[in-house]
């Protein structure tokens, strides 16, 4: 497969006439967009590409078919590709000063680049003879680690990288999927959705669905057709039970998740309503593709893809591959132990020992010995830096632990599973402050970064326990810890909580209950009849009227009510 990025090797799709990439959830067989016309709009690309004279271009897609095209058309004029794993300000700003400009879903200050419809004639027409194969060693592509302990890391990609690990998965796991579409609810922004939901799929000839599906949507996309489906542990971890999965037993082929740790609890649900065992990959940014095992039981060993060697030095995981850039062994920090039957083993990450008051400290053994409690589905443990390092604690409760929390409250619980430590920790070595929270924070990538872990310990806004939430009304509860940055200078004999935050939060919140419109128009009936206070615990009460894009807000707890209005939305026309 050595020239399997060239569009004349795409899916060989002229020959058999299926669809490179389907339109959406709600897209049939008919719909799909077929080899003539993807290669038309990669043409349509590469001659914006080729009218520019800047090296290096950043791509942002929503659209995951819409990317493909950009990306072909950009590397065939010759660019090398930046990926943001994000659209959001500060990724674009940190990319600005490093490329010549922006293609895709970007703000229209930054003039992104387009692809003007039937743009190709600065190539003489579209004939299969001019694509050519691209050079494995010239053609490039930017990624970016996911800043997992600080700013991201930019990582360049040669093509060969790229074609190796193809090849490895297609070796692996191709001859279960036939011509499964690929559906995703990950972002092709990073380095496993590219793989998974572009590059294999477009070199294996399967179709790619280009919108990222959400739990929701899932089961009705996926029962269309056999699919496969790439995601991430966060979401394999929330699929709603309600939902009708047994209509999808028999189409899914096959399930991969990657970006974390897949508990078995949730690898063996999934199984269960997809009816398929997950596919775990391991593997990171630097070193591509390493490993894979399958959640047919108890939790399995890792097995090497196609082509990857391992061993272990002094405890840790070394690789040598040919999605590395140089032949040799590639160390890491990911604790390893060999598995009997020739696979192996992660027993941590070998850089999470922190040193508190001279002790040294694994944040792994701490999570491990948190998840065995009854009361505890997930634990992060992090180090808090500050005047002395402290070590906190990000629980999510399992359902006996919510009930025990809200029977005997945060610090009473705080205490229990500080308790449960004591067998093993003394008190330097256990965790000083907690947070419990429904569900950890994650990026795009499924990961909980360090980032947004420590956020939870200086919050702008409190974690949300939803009590009620359909189409146009939903209830909350929030705890007012005092360690809300609201309460900065609000005010320092007697904090209270300020009422600019209040509006803040119903709006953040409503957004996050309804599909509201983008934009907001004005207030109205506001009324602050009561202060709340660090300690407190708030009631939120939101109704969203669809037909007068009004959102009604009001703020209660035992004290009686502090805050309501009207918040109203309009859209940019």
């Amino acid at each position: 497969m050595a020239d399997w990025i060239s569009l004349n090797r795409v899916a060989v799709l002229p020959q058999r006439g299926r669809p490179v990439a389907c339109t959406g959830a709600e897209a049939s067989e008919s719909d799909a967009a077929d080899h003539e016309a993807f290669r038309r709009r990669a043409s349509e690309w590469r001659a914006a590409f080729s009218a520019q004279s800047g090296q290096d271009w950043a791509l942002y897609f929503e659209d995951t078919a819409e990317f493909a095209a950009a990306l072909f058309g950009a590397w065939h004029a010759g660019k090398r590709v930046y990926l943001g794993g994000d659209n959001l300000p500060a990724t674009l700003a940190r990319l600005q000063p490093h490329v010549a400009g922006f293609a895709g879903d970007v703000p229209a200050e930054l003039s992104p680049l387009f692809a003007e419809a039937g743009n190709i004639t600065r190539h003489g027409g579209d004939s299969s003879e001019e694509w050519m194969p691209l050079d494995e060693e010239s053609t490039r592509l930017m990624v970016f680690t996911s800043g997992s302990t600080g700013e991201p890391v930019a990582i360049e990609k040669r093509l060969s990288q790229l074609a190796r690990e193809v090849e490895a998965l297609q070796a692996a796991f191709g001859a279960d999927l036939g011509e499964a579409a690929v559906h995703g609810t990950v972002s092709h922004q990073h380095i496993y959705g590219l793989l998974f939901r572009v590059l294999w799929p477009l070199a294996a000839g399967r179709a790619i669905v280009p919108r990222t599906f959400f739990p929701e949507d899932m089961a009705m996309a996926l029962a269309r057709r056999d699919s496969v489906l790439v995601a991430s542990p966060a979401h394999l971890k929330r699929m709603p039970e309600q939902l009708d999965w047994a209509s999808l037993h028999g189409r899914v082929r096959a399930v991969f998740s990657s970006g974390g740790a897949l508990p078995a609890e949730s690898a063996l649900a999934a199984k269960r309503l997809l009816g398929v065992a997950p596919t775990e990959i391991f593997g990171s940014s630097e070193t591509g593709g390493i490993a894979w095992r399958r959640w047919n039981g108890e939790q399995p060993a890792w097995q090497a893809l196609p082509g990857v060697h391992w061993r272990v030095e002094q405890d840790v995981l070394e690789v040598r591959s040919p999605h590395l850039l140089q032949d040799e062994w590639w160390r890491g920090q990911d604790r390893a132990i060999a598995d009997s039957n020739g696979g192996f083993r992660l027993l941590g990450r070998a850089d999470r020992i922190v040193k508190i008051e001279e002790r040294r400290v694994s944040l792994d053994a701490l999570e491990r010995q948190l998840a065995e409690h009854d009361h505890v589905q997930e634990a992060k443990v992090l180090s808090l830096t500050g005047a002395r390092n402290t070590l906190a604690a990000v629980i999510v409760p399992s359902e006996a632990g919510w009930s025990c929390l809200h029977e005997i409250g945060r610090r009473g619980f705080s205490l229990q599973l500080g308790q449960h430590l004591a067998t093993s920790q003394d008190a330097v070595t256990r965790p000083r402050r907690w947070r419990f929270v429904e569900a950890l924070p994650v990026n795009a990538q499924g990961k909980s970064t360090e980032a947004m872990l420590t956020a939870l310990f200086r919050p702008e806004r409190p974690q949300p326990r939803w009590l009620k939430r359909d189409d146009s009304a939903a209830e909350l509860e929030l705890d007012l810890d005092p360690s809300l940055a609201a309460f900065d200078g609000h005010f320092p004999q007697a904090a209270i909580l300020p009422g600019v935050a209040q509006l803040d939060w119903a709006i953040r919140f409503g957004r996050e209950a309804f599909a509201l419109p983008p934009l907001f128009l004005r207030m109205e009936a506001l009324k602050f009849q009561r202060v709340a206070r660090p300690g407190d615990r708030l009631t939120l009460s939101l109704e969203w009227q669809a037909n007068k894009h009004t959102l009604t807000f009001r703020y209660v707890s035992v004290h009686g009510p502090h805050a309501s209005g009207r918040v109203v939305f309009g859209h940019d026309d």
